[in-house]
């Protein structure tokens, strides 16, 4: 699989069920191939294997990736702690099975990096802020796509 990562999660440390008073790692990173395809990828394992692979990439930068174990999502558990995608699937990355290959997406293919700027959500699903300070009572409780731009940065 090639694509451009489009979102990534910092690295976390569980307990281990199998392995009492060890710890597993895990981070995740959401991979873009075209305006309408992306998918969800997760890693799983020792601190070391999971902190070397998040630190060799970052957000902007191509991958390609080898050998993942394709898993059908759980719809409901998947999209508490990830970002929802169209694929009924995700990937896994594995330590002893996988490899993940980071390059330039001009060395691959430039129409990856137009991908970065579209947005995951429908157009038609976002709320502007005026409608929600507008309608703010009526839209109490519900979860709202809200998309912006960031107009300055300061202290």
């Amino acid at each position: 699989v090639i694509g451009v990562v489009i979102g990534k999660t910092d690295v976390r440390g569980f307990p281990d069920r199998k392995n009492i008073g060890s710890e597993r790692y895990t981070f995740s990173f959401t991979l873009r191939d075209s305006p309408t395809d992306f998918i969800n990828v997760s890693s799983w394992g020792t601190e070391e294997y999971v902190r070397s692979l998040s630190e060799s990439f970052r957000v902007g930068d191509c991958v390609t990736i080898e050998n993942p174990l394709v898993q059908t999502k759980e719809a409901e558990r998947e999209e508490k702690f990830n970002p929802v995608t169209p694929s009924r699937y995700r990937l896994l990355l594995s330590e002893t099975h996988s490899v993940v290959k980071t390059s330039s997406c001009y060395q691959m293919d430039t129409k990856l990096l137009s991908l970065l700027h579209l947005p995951v959500k429908d157009p038609q699903d976002y709320y502007s802020l005026g409608d929600i300070t507008a309608n703010g009572q009526s839209l109490d409780g519900r979860i709202l796509n809200v998309l912006a731009a960031v107009q300055s940065v300061s202290e």
